[in-house]
């Protein structure tokens, strides 16, 4: 089983420097792509079927194409690296970043140059700290080999990387609100259209992508499109990262086929739940998904098979809920963390989710009211998609409403009882 993205982290030893990079085959893509047209390489990522691995999943070739080319487009142009990566459960571009600091660099060569941008941003999760080491190391030993700065390897082509670390909150992940931030600014949703790749950072032609989306570029320009959707069960191309926390044996993340079946990783990588411990549901892709239960468990995860059982495959890292754990309560501490993350621009984010968090706690101290559940089915509308400026909220409810759907014996009994049955 080929596993492109993890091939140069090795466990237990320092990331390779600049030389030892080079000699594991390292920057021969960056190589191959400075002597491409930009055109070619954006054709190349689109006949892959490169999906964005933040949680969209939108076409990244086709996201690229979007860009303005040619002399006459707006400059400077930008590439930012959404790192970002505050999702509860979610831990997959750390792996990454941390293990192979020059693959970060080798993808952001490739990606800027196909879109023409010349700076790139890495926008990193504050709490990052020990990757932001790593990549500042990386960024430096690059520019003394000449792989990135003024002309680089006398192409013609220049490109300067730059690391930002992230104010600390939740909705600087979201595309626009990121930009917001990086141009010192409150970290809001902008409104779109217009969108980033037209008017983005500074106002200037911008591609805002997730860190593991640009890992996959480097092997797509050495191996080709064909290669990369071979290594897949499913129409999406190429390996996933796949996560699992909570009580099963052994938590971690691990590189598989795009399209390998939740139990498969469930049962098969994590080791199953622990002993005492039995299985009730999960949420598939992070704290923003919809709650995945035991029939559902020998779905591939991909995008489509997912999103047709009613959930999403979001970051594809699983947190799984087990038969010792309130499922009020996990959905509470759920909403405890969306509320806080609001940013307040809008009122139905700004005054809902409090709303909501309250309601579960009042449950979880056995203060639920008859017509709570009825309420927060509705707030579940409310603060669904088309209902809000950003996503921030609907996904917020997906976990509840979902939880409502599987567990709602649950949430009767706490009422009922006017206790929590698991305290």
């Amino acid at each position: 089983m080929e596993r492109p993205l993890t091939s140069r982290i090795r466990e237990g030893e320092a990331p390779y420097d600049y030389d030892g990079f080079r000699k594991a085959g390292g920057y021969e893509a960056a190589d191959k792509v400075l002597a491409m047209a930009p055109g070619d390489v954006v054709k190349a990522i689109k006949e892959s079927n490169l999906r964005g691995r933040g949680g969209a999943g939108f076409p990244t070739g086709m996201k690229w194409s979007f860009v303005p080319m040619g002399e006459k487009a707006r400059r400077p142009k930008y590439l930012v690296v959404n790192g970002d990566e505050m999702e509860p459960g979610t831990f997959k571009d750390r792996v990454l970043l941390e293990g192979d600091p020059h693959g970060m660099i080798e993808s952001i060569i490739c990606a800027a140059y196909a879109i023409e941008a010349e700076i790139a941003y890495i926008f990193l999760r504050w709490e990052y700290r020990h990757a932001a080491r790593l990549l500042h190391k990386a960024i430096a030993e690059a520019a003394n080999a000449g792989m990135i700065g003024k002309n680089i390897k006398g192409t013609g082509y220049s490109l300067d990387i730059y690391l930002h670390a992230s104010a600390g909150r939740y909705i600087c992940g979201e595309e626009t609100a990121l930009l917001n931030s990086l141009e010192g600014r409150r970290a809001n949703p902008r409104a779109k259209p217009p969108f980033p790749q037209f008017v983005g950072l500074f106002g200037k032609p911008t591609i805002v992508q997730n860190v593991e989306t640009l890992y996959n570029v480097p092997h797509i320009i050495l191996k080709g499109a064909d290669w990369f959707k071979g290594l897949s069960k499913t129409e999406d191309g190429g390996t996933k990262l796949y996560g699992v926390s909570g009580n099963v044996k052994t938590p971690g993340c691990w590189e598989l086929p795009m399209g390998t079946p939740v139990r498969e990783i469930l049962e098969g990588y994590a080791g199953g739940m622990k002993d005492g411990y039995k299985f009730r549901g999960l949420l598939p892709g992070g704290a923003s998904t919809d709650f995945l239960v035991e029939e559902h468990l020998d779905l591939p995860m991909d995008y489509k098979n997912i999103q047709d059982a009613g959930s999403r495959m979001g970051t594809g890292t699983m947190i799984v809920l087990d038969d010792k754990t309130c499922p009020v309560g996990m959905v509470h501490n759920l909403e405890l963390f969306f509320a806080q993350e609001s940013c307040g621009w809008c009122t139905p984010c700004r005054d809902g989710l409090p709303r909501v968090r309250d309601i579960l706690n009042a449950m979880e101290n056995g203060e639920g009211l008859p017509d709570d559940i009825e309420t927060l089915q509705a707030h579940s509308r409310w603060l669904g998609p088309g209902m809000t400026f950003c996503a921030l909220a609907p996904g917020a409810v997906e976990p509840l409403q979902s939880a409502i759907k599987y567990f709602g014996d649950d949430f009767k009994r706490h009422i009922d009882e006017k206790r929590c049955p698991w305290s």
